[in-house]
């Protein structure tokens, strides 16, 4: 048992890790446009070494020719330093190298709060704003949808079960939408809730000031996502949970006489909780990316919006950063449910699957 275990558990991991050794170069290359973004990156380095050597005084005396086979001197030497004298093919395999082990370099144009251009600290400074405002947004949208649609399978048929279908498509329109006219509405009309941002301008000096002012700034975007995927969230989890309400274990436990609660708990709740989880894994760890549109309509300093920017200026090495830390994330997470799911189904601890 113990060696097929260990054998689905190493194949598990040797797939994921070249699925995101696949995802990440495909993405340099995507992201340096086959290697557009070099030459224009030579461009740059050309341009800055021609006028730093035309305005030094020491090369006055040089004649225009002796002048430009400086700069080709340093500007050749310059390429052999970092590694451009290689074809983009070359080095495309140390970008990825790079990017796989967390060394992501220095951002083309963009730089952090605190004015430091390394892509790391640039990602990891805003990560924790997206992950505090959309796995709010996922815990609440998971136990609403959780609770209410196990609440509703028991009233199938109701005056709510009916409302639920009916409100059900209003998720055919994206939560952004729905935030535009909060915005107009408790923001322009209203002015009880602010524009967007993350915090007051200036931010409060005490600790309790600024959290309530962070959660000030939450209620929009956390209502919009509500508006927009509360009731296809209930919804699909009541036709869920109805499905395996007419099991032959459940009608089985009911003619038993079991209480309600019990079989609600142990035999439609219970069996249901494992694709549940894997969903609501695979969701949250999607949403630690940021809605892009999300973020920029409500000004929120997250990955979602720095995506967008470093999409618009190209800066490669942020684009190549958000991809490996989210395929990083997204495979760590599918190992782990794997390995749980290896542990708790005796078809894979048999080799059945």
């Amino acid at each position: 048992m113990v060696p097929r275990f260990v054998k689905y558990i190493v194949k598990r991991g040797i797939i994921l890790l070249l699925t995101v050794i696949a995802a990440v170069y495909i993405t340099i290359f995507i992201a340096n446009m086959g290697g557009y973004v070099d030459e224009i990156v030579k461009s740059d380095l050309y341009l800055s070494i021609s006028q730093s050597v035309r305005q030094n005084p020491t090369y006055k005396a040089l004649n225009d020719t002796q002048v430009e086979e400086l700069i080709n001197a340093i500007f050749t030497n310059e390429l052999k330093r970092i590694g451009f004298d290689k074809p983009f093919i070359y080095r495309s395999f140390a970008y990825l190298r790079d990017a796989l082990s967390l060394n992501l370099g220095r951002a083309l144009f963009l730089s952090s709060d605190s004015g430091s251009r390394n892509v790391r600290i640039i990602i990891f400074e805003r990560l924790p704003n997206t992950v505090l405002l959309f796995t709010t947004m996922q815990l609440l949208l998971f136990l609403i949808g959780l609770f209410g649609g196990l609440f509703l399978s028991r009233r199938y048929g109701s005056f709510l079960d009916r409302l639920s279908v009916l409100l059900a498509p209003l998720s055919s329109l994206p939560g952004w939408f729905y935030g535009i006219f909060l915005i107009l509405i408790f923001a322009s009309f209203l002015r009880l809730l602010p524009y967007g941002g993350m915090v007051d301008v200036p931010p409060p000096t005490d600790k309790w000031g600024y959290a309530l002012s962070v959660l000030r700034h939450m209620i929009l975007p956390v209502m919009s996502w509500l508006i927009a995927y509360t009731f296809i969230g209930v919804y699909a989890r009541r036709t869920f949970f109805l499905m395996f309400s007419s099991e032959d274990y459940v009608e089985l436990a009911k003619a038993k006489g079991l209480p309600e609660s019990l079989i609600q708990r142990r035999y439609i709740l219970r069996p249901t909780l494992p694709p549940i989880i894997t969903d609501f894994s695979l969701t949250l760890i999607s949403s630690w990316m940021g809605a892009i549109i999300t973020e920029t309509i409500f000004n929120w300093p997250g990955i979602g919006s720095l995506f967008y920017i470093a999409s618009i200026i190209f800066d490669s090495p942020i684009l190549v950063g958000l991809v490996v830390i989210y395929a990083y994330l997204l495979a760590i997470t599918v190992f782990t449910l794997d390995f749980i799911y290896a542990i708790l189904d005796p078809r894979i601890r048999s080799g059945g699957i």
